[in-house]
């Protein structure tokens, strides 16, 4: 499976980055999107904003992962905000989705960033690629999101939907934050500690990406691992890989102070998402169960 040329917007945030490097370590010739004139070969200018995009940038591309979006829990949601979440997915996608469309020799694939806040706020409902949607912002921003693709997907594109769970890392999104608390022994159970996290790897997420490069998946895919747990669960097994105790709760009242809605929408929503397409679809995770992923983030296991 070597030997693709991939363009990947969005490939400056956690899960970009690492999948530009991976795939490249992998042998695979990859271009970045950016915004502004390219500096180099191994980028294309773009402008989703006004709607620029080059059409013949994209012709020799193998594949057009576009994973871009203004970040959740930058900062509160105000109206306007809430409309730099909204354009920031819908208005690249769109383009995207646009141009591929337009050529006679397209890209073949187009792997659209999505993720399980589609789902809403579901307690203990199992959530698979098939159930409906929920309700709240988040949800309707990812219906919007993948609905942006529809004219690739109208023009024979294969289009999967990456909804994303929880990414477990090192350096960067929740668990970046949260891992130095827990080192210091400070860390606890958010809320009452029984909202169900539907988590992933940041190796696992990065392999299913490439995983679906190839494999003949279309439409929603849960990118998330089979084993998904309650919060309380999550930081409890962190804790133990760090040897660290996880007693001290973090009250949802004081999580709404600093993070405002996406306090209920994001950090404290359950979603049990399980990854139903992907598993069928033959992919194998190197982080299956909790511990083995609480391990791998304490720095027990070889950071693949």
């Amino acid at each position: 499976m070597s030997g693709l040329q991939v363009v990947v917007a969005g490939s400056h945030g956690l899960i970009g980055s690492a999948l530009v490097d991976h795939l490249a370590h992998r042998g695979h010739r990859v271009r970045r999107l950016v915004r502004g004139p390219a500096g180099s070969s191994r980028e294309i200018g773009w402008d989703p904003a006004r709607g620029r995009l080059d059409p013949e940038d994209l012709r020799t591309a193998d594949v057009v992962v576009n994973l871009g979006g203004a970040g959740l829990a930058e900062q509160r949601w105000t109206a306007a905000y809430r409309t730099t979440i909204l354009r920031s997915r819908t208005e690249p996608t769109a383009l995207l989705a646009r141009t591929l469309a337009s050529l006679d020799d397209r890209p073949r694939v187009l792997l659209q960033g999505s993720a399980v806040g589609f789902y809403g706020d579901r307690g203990d409902e199992v959530l698979t690629e098939a159930s409906s949607a929920g309700g709240g912002f988040l949800a309707d921003v990812v219906r919007a999101w993948e609905g942006a693709t529809r004219p690739a997907e109208d023009a024979g594109v294969r289009v999967a939907h990456l909804r994303t769970g929880i990414v477990m890392s090192h350096r960067g999104g929740s668990f970046g934050r949260l891992l130095p608390l827990m080192r210091l022994g400070v860390g606890g159970p958010l809320g009452d500690g029984s909202a169900v996290w539907s988590w992933i790897t940041l190796v696992d997420q990065i392999r299913a990406i490439e995983h679906l490069l190839t494999a003949d998946v279309r439409g929603p895919v849960n990118l998330t691992a089979p084993a998904p747990a309650r919060t309380g669960e999550v930081v409890a097994a962190v804790a133990r890989a760090l040897h660290r105790p996880a007693v001290l709760r973090v009250p949802r009242a004081a999580l709404r102070v600093v993070l405002g809605e996406f306090a209920d929408e994001g950090v404290l929503a359950s979603q049990r998402a399980l990854p139903t397409v992907l598993t069928s679809s033959g992919f194998v995770h190197t982080h299956p169960t909790l511990d083995a992923a609480a391990s791998w983030l304490a720095g027990r296991a070889p950071r693949t």
